[in-house]
């Protein structure tokens, strides 16, 4: 089977996107079948190569969120080129970020093939987060020009995402949370046709380990006796870093050999220091901009607990890439986190509420077994639900039922 799959992120523009489309079409090679990713150039250099998948990159105007259709005009002329070339048997999409008209939809089903389209999330659902973000005082809520552009033109790119509903074979969300989100926001027909296939992670990079590195937690000040805490995210208001500031603040005042690693890129790194500063937290925060993905596994493994205070996810694959380490996790109970931790793997908090993700913390690391046992579990249960051999799998199915 010859599959496309149209992507606005694939590596070296890695992303929570890049990273499921990369796993993807490497575990669909695998079994055989043929994939070409159609995404955007200027990514960067070094693409990595895997057998049975070539990579075809297309130009874009660099506006926020105006990208989605510029892409996705580039990317459409080249998928029909690819199809008389060879071709293809399946479309698959990754919206949002790519949005095609009715008419788009329309001429790709009749000249090319069926569609599928994954839904990451809404634009909706992404103004929203900001919106909470706001609500909760987060630091620059505004300072990023594409949280901005989400702000002023989500309305408008929704109407997009609602013609996928139309023009799709099938579409695929990654949690009930995201299915429910685009029924109570959209219109799909009466007979749509969705499913719910969570995005797996690599479970041979997000490993446990049995000894602590004891070289690489001290590069955060971390004896064995410490408490590593661990968030990971691209440094944006909606992740809710601020608010876990202030919650590490308190957590700090109970456990004072406490110590917060937050890994992410973005605008916001200066900012979240100056607050940690007036917090007089300052020397017990580390924020990395920029780590290696066995970097970033390494410290997945020695941390004690990871803390996930986002407003808005479609999925959210931090958690899973914790839990695959062996580490347990403690998040929002709200849109699709609760679907993949509870108390057996780790911990909920109220979402926004400072006190309740202290005292959510505090709770956990006064318990350093049931760290361990919940760690253990975590672990088990990424195995047995979300792999991409999992999601391969499931995928297939669908593919090889539309054709």
């Amino acid at each position: 089977m010859h599959i496309a799959m149209l992507s606005a992120e694939y590596p070296p523009r890695w992303g929570g996107m890049g990273s499921t489309v990369f796993h993807l079409s490497s575990a669909l090679a695998s079994r055989g079948h043929q994939v070409t990713i159609i995404t955007r150039n200027g990514g960067g250099k070094n693409t990595p190569s895997i057998s049975g998948v070539e990579v075809i990159s297309v130009g874009w105007l660099r506006i926020p969120m105006e990208f989605t259709r510029s892409y996705g005009r580039s990317a459409l002329r080249a998928l029909k080129k690819l199809n008389k070339l060879n071709p293809v048997d399946v479309v698959h999409l990754h919206c949002p970020m790519i949005s095609w008209s009715a008419k788009q939809f329309r001429d790709c089903k009749m000249n090319v093939a069926p569609i599928v389209s994954s839904l990451h999330g809404s634009w909706l659902g992404e103004k929203d987060g900001l919106l909470t973000a706001k609500e909760q005082k987060e630091t620059a809520v505004w300072a990023n020009p594409n949280d901005l552009a989400i702000l002023l033109t989500s309305n408008r790119y929704a109407k997009f995402e609602n013609q996928a509903l139309s023009g799709s074979d099938v579409c695929v969300a990654n949690s009930e949370a995201t299915k429910r989100d685009f029924l109570s926001r959209y219109s799909p027909p009466n007979d749509w046709d969705c499913e719910v296939i969570y995005w797996g992670v690599d479970t041979e990079m997000f490993t446990p380990s049995e000894n602590r590195n004891k070289d690489f937690r001290s590069r955060f000040g971390c004896s064995d006796d410490d408490i590593l805490l661990l968030a990971v995210g691209r440094l944006a208001a909606r992740k809710g870093y601020g608010s876990l500031l202030q919650a590490f603040a308190n957590v700090k005042s109970n456990f004072s050999n406490c110590k917060l690693v937050i890994v992410g890129r973005g605008h916001l790194r200066k900012r979240l220091l100056n607050q940690a500063h007036s917090l007089g937290i300052s020397s017990s925060v580390y924020i990395e901009s920029s780590m290696s993905f066995e970097e970033l596994a390494e410290l997945f493994r020695n941390a004690d607990l990871t803390v996930y205070p986002s407003y808005y996810e479609g999925q959210g694959l931090i958690p899973l890439e914790s839990m695959s380490s062996g580490t347990p996790v403690v998040t929002v109970n709200h849109g699709p986190l609760p679907e993949m931790v509870d108390s057996e793997v780790g911990a909920l908090f109220d979402m926004g509420d400072i006190n309740s993700m202290s005292e959510t913390i505090l709770k956990e690391i006064s318990d350093k077994k049931s760290l361990q046992k919940k760690g253990v579990a975590g672990r088990k249960r990424v195995l047995q639900n979300f792999t991409y051999e999992i999601d391969a799998d499931n995928f297939i199915e669908i593919y090889e039922r539309i054709q």
